[in-house]
């Protein structure tokens, strides 16, 4: 599995081989990354690929230097479980989880 940022479509893609198997859709502004939408094709579903895709995204993210806004449902809750990645919400936006 691999996480591409596929900036042309503002979303991150897990692709295995050529085949896509889920992207997260976010929007960039100001050293910010919203993420706001995560989809994994239903037959690939219940491996934990949603999560690796966020991984991904988020180490992506840490690399660059970026704030990121989890407005997705599940990045939200995938965060609040993996909490060594909330240092990446910026303060003002810490409330998210509560």
């Amino acid at each position: 599995m691999n996480v591409v940022d596929v900036k042309e479509r503002n979303r991150y893609e897990l692709r295995e081989g050529d085949e896509l198997v889920g992207f997260a859709e976010y929007h960039f502004h100001r050293g910010e990354l919203a993420l706001l939408h995560t989809e994994i094709r239903d037959e690939s579903g219940g491996r934990g690929l949603g999560g690796e895709l966020v991984r991904g995204a988020l180490d992506d993210a840490r690399a660059r230097g970026l704030k990121v806004l989890p407005y997705c449902p599940f990045v939200r809750g995938w965060m609040a479980r993996h909490p060594e990645y909330k240092d990446l919400v910026p303060d003002t936006h810490q409330s998210m989880f509560d």
